[in-house]
C-alpha cells in the first residue's frame, strides 16, 4: 500500500485545482461544469499517432477536460484502426474504449456491423479536421516526377507486374479515409486498385519503415508520417490530399451511441473541451507548442521537426518541389477555419458513396437512414453555442454542396448514384 506524507497529499489536492485554473485563465469562453455538470469524470478515447489527433491531446493537455467537468478523461494510444475497432466493439467496461479520433467511414463500418462481430451503434460528434493527408511514392520512382498525374507511374507499375512484381499500395484500413484517397488517385490515373496493384494494410507509424525495406510502392496515410518520409530521404509526396479535393473532409470523434445516451451532459462537455481545443490548434501562434506537445514522448515520439512545417504551410515534396502557402490553403491541415471540424453529412454521403463503390458497403445501402442514425451535427451545434461560437461560424445546412475533385469529377450530394455511374473505375 502507498504511503503518503501531508506535502504529497497537499500537492495531489491542489494538482487537478491548478489544471483547472489554469485553463479557466487560458481559456476564459464559454460556462464552466457547475456541481450539477456532467454523468461522469471522464472515460476514455482512442487515438492514432497523427497530427490530427491534437484537439484530443490539447484538451487533455491544456486542461479542457477538466474545465468542462471531466479531469478524468483519458486519451489512449491505439496500435492501429483495426485496434482502435475492437476496442470500440469492447467499450470501456469491457477493457477497451469509449470512443476516438477515427477514420470517418469506420463509425458507418461499426454501426452496420460490416467490421464488427454485431452492429455497434455509434454517435459521430465532430469532423476533427480537413486537409493533412498525402500520398507517397517510393523514391525508386523519383524519375517519374509523380504529382496528381500518375499516369507515367501507371506504367512502371504494369511493367513491372508483367516482370513478376507484386506492386504494393498501403493505406491505414479498409475502407477508410487512406483507401479511399489512394483508390481514387489510382483509379483517375487509370490503375485499378484491384487489379493493377495489391493494396495492403499498414498502421500509420510503421509506414515510413515499410517504404525503408521497399515492401511498398506507395502509401497514403496522415501527418506526420509523409513528413518524415521525406526528411529521411527514403521517398516523396505525390500530392497533399488537399490537391485530390479541396479542403476535404478527413477524422472525426465519434463514440459509442449507447454511452451518448446514457451520458447526456458529459457528452456534451466532452465536445465542448474539443471544439475549443479545436479553435487553439488552428492559430498560428500555438503551432509549435501544439507541435512540441504532441511530438513528445507521452504522446508521438517524433522529431518536431516532421510536424511543424507542414502545420505552418512549408511543403517539402521531397523531389525539388517546396511549397509556401498560407493557412488558409487547403494543403494545410485545418481544425476549425472554414467550417473544419463541422460534420456536414453530405461528406459522409460521399464517404459511404464511395465504400460502397469498393465493395464495403453493400449497393442498396439506405444511406440517409445509416447517416441520420450515425451523424449527430446536432449535438456538435449544441455543443459550439455553449462556447459562443457565433452564427456566422456555424453552418446553415447540413450540406455543403457539390464537391469537384482534381480529375473533374463532381460529387453531387443531391445525386450519389450518377456520381458512381460518372466513374470509369468501380466494383459496382
Amino acid at each position: 500500500m502507498a504511503v503518503f506524507n501531508r506535502r504529497q497529499l497537499l500537492k495531489s489536492a491542489t494538482g487537478a485545482a491548478a489544471v483547472m485554473a489554469a485553463a479557466r485563465l487560458q481559456f476564459p469562453a464559454g460556462a464552466f461544469a457547475q456541481a450539477a455538470g456532467p454523468e461522469v469524470k471522464g472515460t476514455k478515447l482512442g487515438y492514432i499517432a497523427l497530427t490530427d489527433s491534437s484537439p484530443l491531446i490539447i484538451a487533455k493537455e491544456k486542461g479542457l477536460f477538466a474545465k468542462y467537468g471531466l479531469p478524468d478523461m483519458v486519451i489512449d494510444k491505439q496500435a492501429s484502426w483495426g485496434a482502435t475497432r475492437d476496442n470500440i466493439e469492447l467499450g470501456e467496461a469491457g477493457g477497451g474504449i469509449t470512443g476516438a479520433h477515427i477514420l470517418t467511414p469506420m463509425p458507418y463500418l461499426i454501426a452496420t456491423g460490416k467490421i464488427t462481430k454485431t452492429k455497434i451503434p455509434m454517435a459521430m460528434l465532430a469532423r476533427l479536421n480537413t486537409n493533412g493527408q498525402a500520398i507517397s511514392v517510393s523514391k525508386a520512382y523519383a524519375d517519374l516526377k509523380v504529382t496528381s498525374d500518375a499516369r507515367a507511374l501507371g506504367d512502371a507499375f504494369r511493367k513491372a507486374k508483367a516482370a513478376g512484381k507484386d506492386i504494393k499500395c498501403a493505406m491505414t484500413f479498409p475502407g477508410g479515409t487512406h483507401d479511399l484517397w489512394i483508390r481514387y488517385w489510382l483509379a483517375a490515373n487509370g490503375i485499378d486498385p484491384e487489379k493493377d496493384v495489391s493494396t495492403i494494410t499498414v498502421p500509420p507509424p510503421q509506414m515510413v519503415a515499410n517504404m525503408k525495406v521497399n515492401t511498398m510502392e506507395a502509401f497514403c496515410v496522415g501527418e506526420p508520417w509523409p513528413s518524415q518520409l521525406v526528411h529521411q530521404d527514403i521517398g516523396y509526396t505525390a500530392l497533399t490530399t488537399g490537391e485530390l479535393w479541396k479542403d476535404h473532409p478527413e477524422k472525426s470523434l465519434a463514440v459509442r451511441a449507447d454511452w451518448a445516451e446514457k451520458n447526456p451532459k458529459a457528452t456534451k462537455a466532452m465536445l465542448m473541451a474539443v471544439l475549443e481545443a479545436q479553435q487553439w490548434c488552428d492559430k498560428l501562434e500555438n503551432k509549435e507548442e501544439m507541435c512540441k506537445i504532441v511530438g513528445g514522448r507521452d504522446w508521438f515520439k517524433v522529431p518536431v521537426a516532421d510536424i511543424l512545417d507542414r502545420q505552418t504551410g512549408t511543403i517539402n515534396y521531397g523531389n525539388g518541389r517546396t511549397t509556401k502557402v498560407g493557412l488558409d490553403s487547403p494543403l494545410v491541415m485545418k481544425f476549425w477555419r472554414d467550417y473544419a471540424s463541422y460534420p456536414f453529412q453530405s461528406h459522409d454521403l460521399w464517404f459511404l458513396t464511395e465504400d460502397i463503390r469498393w465493395g464495403y458497403l453493400p449497393a442498396d445501402t439506405d444511406t440517409k437512414a445509416l447517416i441520420k442514425q450515425v451523424n449527430r451535427e446536432d449535438l456538435w451545434r449544441e455543443a459550439a453555442k455553449a462556447i459562443g461560437v457565433k452564427d456566422a461560424d456555424i453552418p446553415a445546412s447540413t450540406s455543403r454542396g457539390k464537391e469537384t475533385f482534381f480529375d473533374g469529377k463532381v460529387f453531387d450530394p443531391a445525386d450519389p448514384a450518377g456520381y458512381l455511374k460518372s466513374l470509369a473505375i468501380t466494383r459496382v
